[in-house]
């Protein structure tokens, strides 16, 4: 009984998140479509709650649930929190947005709130198939987001692709998992890691089988992570789904994705470390090329933007190359700081969208300066952070993944990412000279709710103030990584 306790506590901002995204779907039957704001509030009353109960229940220590299935420790707490937050973000952004669209209803936050609580399992899953789980509840619920407009021809065709793809991966993820069970005989991450430290030098064979099925989990969490050469999905999608989704998929899942890495690579397989290591350099490197070189060449902001994102998940693995715990540190808090750059630049382009005009062309934001300063300016700060501009927190977030992969003696692959940065570059500081030096082709006036408004400026102005103070994010990351894997 005392165990059934203690299993419901530690799930509880779990069981919390999934009966008030039923209560959301039930609720909007009920619902006038005037009275749908409701459907909002209730939405974000889930993450304070949610974010309460977390935060109340923390402990500095590891505990197990349901029979070792699910983990409670630091590294899980911080990233639910900080998917609290970013979701909390994208409801603030996207009110508007789906309100002129017709897309305001209960569908929307009952599937935003059931992809969450798929982010919240991958984060304290502790066993393969608590992970798996996890990620497919994700992924079906971001499926079903990228069509939720059903008059989009586009979106449809950005839900299939996404689908296919998605199986594909999720299938060979599946396939390695079963192949390490094989071979471990557990699906438990730590009994994993014990059976590879324990086990005696394997022939040729067996070994063989362990790195096919590294090589098939690799190849999954690339896909998911959007990592080169599993990034065909990502530019399609982005374009495809409406804008409020690809802030969505850009962002707050790849702190799940990070947690997922995490648990399957640095705590589970981490004595084939030196086999990982090689398979995530060679993504890392043609990440940040593709990434970086495609992006010059887009007229799209939200293809633009999807490139951008393949090269900063190329960063993020040069932190998780490093497997050490330095360089774990590093890319969570790129990770982190990604998320928050994401969000504030996807939230500017739902600011300049309106009924019947997606702001989605490299020349919708002619003149924007002209328009409106103040979102020019934070705009301004949004690209500096992205490109790695001191004293951004994006130039930070690069500096740390690159001071991790030099110290793990990887020399070469750092000097090759600081030339591709500043390559990179080009494509962020050509957005700001259409924003301060071309005549506006829209003079359109902007409308925005001043709580998008003031959420907005907050996230914007959070990059330039951390930026400068970066040490409490860091301090935050190393908290979760240390007590979580020391």
């Amino acid at each position: 009984m005392e165990n059934i306790r203690y299993d419901l506590i530690t799930a509880l901002p779990e069981i919390i998140v999934l009966g008030m995204a039923m209560f959301i779907l039930l609720a909007d039957l009920f619902l006038k479509p005037s009275n749908r704001i409701a459907l909002y509030a209730l939405a974000q009353l889930t993450l304070l709650i949610a974010a309460y109960f977390t935060f109340t229940t923390h402990s500095p220590g590891v505990g197990y649930a349901f029979t070792g299935a699910f983990v409670d420790d630091a590294m899980s707490d911080v990233l639910k929190l900080m998917i609290y937050a970013g979701t909390a973000l994208i409801f603030i952004y996207s009110r508007h947005y789906l309100q002129v669209r017709n897309m305001f209803r209960g569908e929307f936050y009952a599937l935003v709130l059931f992809s969450m609580l798929g982010m919240m399992i991958m984060v304290s899953g502790q066993s393969m198939l608590t992970l798996y789980i996890g990620l497919e509840l994700l992924s079906l619920s971001l499926y079903a987001l990228v069509a939720l407009d059903r008059e989009n021809a586009r979106a449809t065709e950005a839900a299939m692709k996404y689908f296919v793809l998605g199986a594909l991966a999720s299938g060979m993820l599946l396939y390695g998992m079963s192949m390490i069970y094989g071979m471990t005989g557990s699906l438990n991450i730590s009994d994993i890691h014990h059976a590879l430290m324990n086990a005696p030098q394997p022939t040729r064979e067996l070994y063989s089988v362990l790195i096919l099925g590294l090589v098939f989990i690799v190849a999954g969490l690339a896909f998911k992570l959007g990592a080169v050469p599993f990034q065909m999905w990502v530019p399609d999608v982005y374009e495809g789904s409406p804008t409020a989704i690809t802030m969505l998929i850009s962002s707050v899942p790849k702190l799940a994705a990070f947690a997922f890495v995490i648990r399957l690579l640095a705590q589970s397989l981490q004595t084939l470390a030196i086999d990982w290591q090689s398979m995530l350099l060679i993504m890392a490197v043609l990440s940040i090329v593709i990434g970086n070189v495609t992006a010059i060449a887009q007229t799209n902001l939200k293809r633009m933007l999807a490139y951008s994102t393949i090269s900063h998940v190329g960063f993020v693995l040069l932190g998780l190359m490093s497997a050490s715990m330095n360089g774990y540190i590093s890319a969570m808090f790129y990770i982190a700081s990604y998320v928050l750059m994401s969000l504030a630049g996807f939230g500017v382009i739902l600011l300049l969208s309106r009924k019947g005009f997606e702001a989605e062309k490299l020349d919708d934001l002619k003149g924007l300066n002209q328009r409106s300063p103040w979102i020019a300016f934070l705009m301004l700060i949004v690209m500096f952070s992205m490109a790695g501009v001191p004293p951004t927190l994006g130039f930070y977030a690069k500096f740390t993944v690159l001071q991790a992969a030099l110290q793990a003696g990887f020399v070469w692959v750092v000097v090759f990412a600081v030339l591709m940065a500043v390559i990179g570059a080009y494509y962020y500081l050509r957005v700001i000279k259409l924003m301060y030096f071309d005549e506006p082709e829209d003079k359109q006036p902007i409308e925005a709710p001043i709580d998008m408004r003031v959420a907005l400026s907050a996230n914007a102005l959070g990059l330039l103030l951390l930026g400068l103070m970066p040490q409490s994010l860091m301090t935050f990351c190393g908290y979760a990584i240390i007590r979580s894997l020391s």
